[in-house]
């Protein structure tokens, strides 16, 4: 069965990634979504160099802070984290990792 971009059940998150990118469309989001993520890289590496572990809130705060952003302001829909937190997580780390190799554009 092909999946819409409304469904609730994917089987794998190879089958979700597509879906996932179709919500990823704007490219302020985008970037928006890959300064959420340097900043949750900074505020990890302050918690560890630093010890305070207060850090960790705050790198949740601010990943899903600028995505939601994104997602509220420029992309204009629900972001996937309410019902595909695993996957949606997931997604937000491949979307940054071919964001840095240059297999999608900012």
């Amino acid at each position: 069965m092909a999946q819409t971009a409304h469904t609730d059940h994917f089987a794998s998150f190879a089958e979700f990634y597509p879906y996932y990118l179709s919500e990823h469309r704007n490219t302020v989001s985008r970037r928006l979504h890959f300064v959420g993520s340097l900043g949750v890289i900074g505020c990890l590496a302050m918690a560890l160099a630093t010890g305070d572990w207060l850090w960790l809130p705050a790198a949740v705060i601010c990943g899903y802070g600028f995505a939601w952003v994104g997602h509220f302001f420029f992309e204009k829909n629900r972001p996937a984290t309410f019902r595909h937190p695993l996957y949606s997580l997931m997604g937000d780390w491949v979307m940054f990792k071919d964001i840095c190799v240059g297999k999608i554009s900012l």
